[in-house]
């Protein structure tokens, strides 16, 4: 069975029927077809931060794509940092 995928416009739709017009979890999670769980997280990450929230397929928040960009740094310099190491040993043993 395929995941659903929804919009943010559907997600911010689902968010106000609950915030804004007084339905229940229940009949919201009724009426669309999704679980009262998600409609929760939804109203949640809404409230945390609205700026951000549902930023979509492919799009990151500004911290996930600092940390993304951090963890390919860390890579390059361990591989920066092996490639050191090895020159730095073959030059030692042939100084003897």
């Amino acid at each position: 069975m395929e995941r659903r995928k929804f919009t943010r416009e559907f997600k911010l739709e689902a968010v106000r029927l609950i915030e804004q017009r007084g339905v229940s979890y229940t009949q919201a999670s009724q009426d669309l077809s999704v679980h009262q769980s998600q409609l929760r997280g939804r109203v949640k990450a809404l409230a945390d931060d609205p700026q951000h929230a549902f930023p979509g397929q492919r799009q990151m928040k500004p911290e996930r794509l600092e940390i993304a960009q951090l963890k390919r740094d860390v890579i390059r310099l361990k591989a920066e940092r092996d490639i050191l190491k090895k020159a730095a040993a073959y030059f030692v043993k042939e100084s003897t």
